[in-house]
């Protein structure tokens, strides 16, 4: 039987899993599909559809764009988004300071400097910048999301469910958020509630790469690697969903191994 401590520990998976679904260290709690915007390529996909070799021109583009125009709002949130999406959280947050600085009351801009700060590690001022971007009058359902998945971070459950389950009242069955919830119950190591709220967030409306790709972290995580595979594999290439797997497979077994070793270990310190 697998303790709650043990998948807890699993949730380090999940940065190398979903690579590319999340951004903030809990999948699903980056930016949405509503807040990161799209770049016009071919049929202008959603950011988080764009192939590697997509990122880096739309890197390279808007990095051009961004050079002539640091002022330029969207530019700049678009840049932050991709450089965010290639791994560059450094820049990512670097380009996000300097575009708060120039719009100090904009709430997208402040939404998503707390996103950014969120990815970077620092949660606190993340915390800070996304309370400061809600109007309590007239609450966001997007922001109440984001900060419900920084107060998982930090260890705050009950806080950050109340707030997406607000979330779901002012944008019922709503995917990202449900996606959120279900993620909150696998830090806590209560996969079979997640995975409640995983395969509504699939089946919800717009549901995206990234609450897919969840949903397999999920599957994965409980060991039912194939079923794992063939979700990974319809947002993924073949050889990216086996070669995750694979990975999850083998943290999985270390890990198991260790528990052995500590259970061998238990049983020698009762009989001394």
């Amino acid at each position: 039987m697998v303790t709650n401590k043990a998948r807890k520990r699993r949730i380090g998976l999940a940065s190398t899993f979903v690579a590319l679904s999340l951004a903030v260290g809990l999948a699903g709690c980056g930016t949405s599909r509503e807040t990161t915007g799209s770049i016009s390529r071919g049929a202008g996909k959603p950011i988080e559809q764009l192939s590697n070799s997509e990122l880096a021109g739309a890197a390279s583009s808007l990095g051009k764009a961004y050079t002539k125009d640091t002022k330029n709002r969207d530019v700049a949130l678009r840049y932050a988004t991709v450089l965010q999406m290639q791994g560059e959280t450094d820049q990512s947050l670097a380009v996000m300071r300097k575009l708060v600085i120039d719009h100090p009351k904009d709430r997208p801009v402040l939404a998503a400097y707390g996103k950014s700060l969120a990815a970077a590690g620092q949660l606190e001022p993340a915390l800070d910048a996304i309370r400061r971007a809600q109007t309590p009058e007239y609450p966001d359902w997007k922001l109440l999301s984001a900060e419900g998945a920084i107060l998982d971070q930090i260890g705050k459950k009950a806080e950050a469910r109340e707030l997406y389950r607000k979330a779901l009242d002012l944008k019922p069955n709503e995917p990202s958020v449900l996606s959120n919830l279900g993620m909150s119950y696998v830090l806590e190591g209560d996969l079979k509630t997640a995975e409640t709220y995983m395969r509504d967030a699939m089946n919800a409306p717009g549901a995206d790469s990234r609450v897919r790709q969840n949903y397999a972290l999920v599957i994965g995580l409980q060991g039912r690697f194939d079923e794992a595979e063939k979700i990974a594999s319809q947002e993924l290439s073949p050889d990216q969903a086996k070669a995750n797997v694979a990975y999850l497979r083998s943290m999985l077994a270390q890990q198991n191994a260790w528990s052995q070793i500590k259970a061998e270990d238990k049983k020698k310190s009762a009989t001394n």
